[in-house]
């Protein structure tokens, strides 16, 4: 058995967001803002899911 040594995050911050998903950072609190993606909050860290920004560029890209 093989175990990833990396394994791929579920949840990134939001610096990070917006680099995955080229989206700007104001535009990104927009999204959040209006419930487009979901957070998660730990503390005073805000925690976005990777599945939400999945979920939220497939919905674009099917014309949602």
């Amino acid at each position: 058995m093989s175990l990833d040594p990396s394994p791929a995050p579920i949840t990134v911050r939001i610096k990070d967001a917006c680099r995955m998903t080229g989206i700007g950072r104001s535009k990104l609190y927009l999204l959040i803002a209006e419930g487009a993606i979901e957070t998660v909050k730990v503390g005073s860290m805000t925690l976005i899911p990777v599945a939400s920004l999945e979920a939220f560029l497939q919905d674009r890209r099917n014309g949602s």
